[in-house]
């Protein structure tokens, strides 16, 4: 028996190898958690500050999902929002990502139309001249 014939077959069988690995590699997206991640990251001081803004607050927003209502965000009380808006993040994949403005009401409640998963729902409002900041994660 020949063993340089079963040495090619495992040489070949081995390049067969790398090569299915090399382009299922190549394949998979590799998407990062926003497109201006590094300016996100420069201006991180000003999330920080605003986050504690929302923990100054006697109450915190609370955000609920359900199939009757959608998603429903609470803000605390006597809270008039200049300006607003709401991310839903899915960290798996990009394109189920969401952005809706908030409006001046303190119940907010948005029909959502998407695939179930885990999101990060993200919170920016300004009231008062104060910029606040809230974070929390939620399974559609």
């Amino acid at each position: 028996m020949h063993f340089g014939k079963w040495i090619l077959v495992s040489f070949v069988f081995f390049a067969l190898f790398i090569g299915t690995l090399i382009t299922l590699c190549l394949r998979e997206d590799i998407s990062l958690v926003s497109k201006d991640y590094y300016e996100e990251e420069l201006a991180y001081q000003k999330k920080i500050e605003q986050k504690k803004n929302v923990l100054a607050l006697p109450q915190k927003p609370v955000v609920t999902y359900t199939n009757q209502t959608g998603l429903k965000i609470e803000l605390p009380e006597n809270t008039s929002i200049d300006a607003g808006e709401l991310k839903l993040f899915c960290p798996s994949n990009a394109q189920l990502d969401k952005h809706f403005k908030l409006q001046s009401s303190p119940v907010q409640t948005f029909k959502i139309t998407t695939k179930k998963g885990m999101y990060r729902v993200q919170l920016f409002w300004t009231t008062g001249g104060k910029d606040y900041y809230f974070e929390d994660q939620i399974i559609i």
